[in-house]
Formats: structure tokens, C-alpha cells, sequence
């Protein structure tokens, strides 16, 4: 999307309104039915000319605020990520290539991090490749039980 439509209009009304029209009542529920989806993909499946994927993700974080479910949307957003850049799982060995390819998913997740978990995830990301998870690993989503070890649930 080049030409700034996504933007025109009350897009937040927009998005909701797509959202619907797929069967969800929540930019959330449409967003965990494809875990491994990228943003991009997700607006792009609500409207290659209406949605935009920074609006999903806008979405996907007042929805967890309000749910209190921001370090849940965080790890999902990892696993988005991961399976962009890396769609073989993780690499055997960190070098080259590979290292390069995890560094850009830890750097997108880092970026697409909201301000209140910014350290945590920075800390995950450098725990990541100190300690690289198995060769192949890809999680299916926010609940994989490496991501929860790395990355726990701390709202209330």
C-alpha cells in the first residue's frame, strides 16, 4: 500500500468493520486464527487497499491493554516474526546468513514492542542467542512453552 488510503477515513471504524465481516469480534480473534501470519498478510486478507499492517498491530495493542494481555500480543508478535524470517526454524548455527536473518526478527520484534516491556523483550532477545533454542524450532504461537519460560505473563 502506496498511496496512503488505508490512512483516509476513520480507519479504526475500517478496521473493525473488515474485522467483522470475516467473522471476528475482535482484531485479536481475527489475528489468532493465523498466529504465523505476518501483519502484512493480515491487511492485506482485510483489504489490500484498507488496512494497513501497522493499524492491525494499533488494533491488536488497545485490545490488549484493555485485556491486560500486552506480554501475550508480544510473544504472538514474536512468533510472526519468526516464521517471516525464518521459515525453517531456527538456524543450527549463528553465522552468517542466519545470524543475519535472526537478528532482523529479534530487531522487527524489538521495534513492534510496546514501551512497557521494551527491557523484557530486549533481555529474551539477548537470552535467544546466548542460548539458542533447538534447531528447527517454530512456534505455533503465543502459547508455545519456550516463548511463555522466556517471555511469562506478569499483568494483573
Amino acid at each position: 500500500m502506496t498511496d496512503g488510503r488505508s490512512w483516509q477515513g476513520n480507519w479504526v471504524a475500517r478496521l473493525y468493520e473488515r474485522v467483522r465481516e470475516r467473522g471476528y469480534d475482535s482484531v485479536t480473534a481475527f489475528a489468532e486464527a493465523r498466529p504465523t501470519a505476518s501483519l502484512v498478510a493480515l491487511a492485506e486478507d482485510l483489504g489490500p487497499d484498507d488496512v494497513a499492517g501497522v493499524q492491525v498491530f494499533r488494533g491488536l495493542v488497545a485490545e490488549a491493554e484493555r485485556s491486560k494481555k500486552l506480554t501475550r500480543l508480544v510473544r504472538g508478535q514474536l512468533v510472526r516474526e519468526l516464521y517471516e524470517r525464518l521459515p525453517n526454524g531456527w538456524p543450527p548455527v549463528l553465522d552468517g546468513d542466519a545470524r543475519m536473518e535472526v537478528a532482523i526478527a529479534l530487531g522487527q520484534w524489538f521495534a513492534y514492542t510496546p514501551e512497557p516491556l521494551k527491557d523484557r523483550v530486549d533481555r529474551v532477545g539477548d537470552a535467544l542467542l546466548a542460548n539458542p533454542p533447538p534447531t528447527g524450532w517454530r512456534p505455533l504461537g503465543p502459547d508455545d512453552e519456550l516463548l511463555r519460560t522466556l517471555l511469562p505473563d506478569e499483568e494483573s
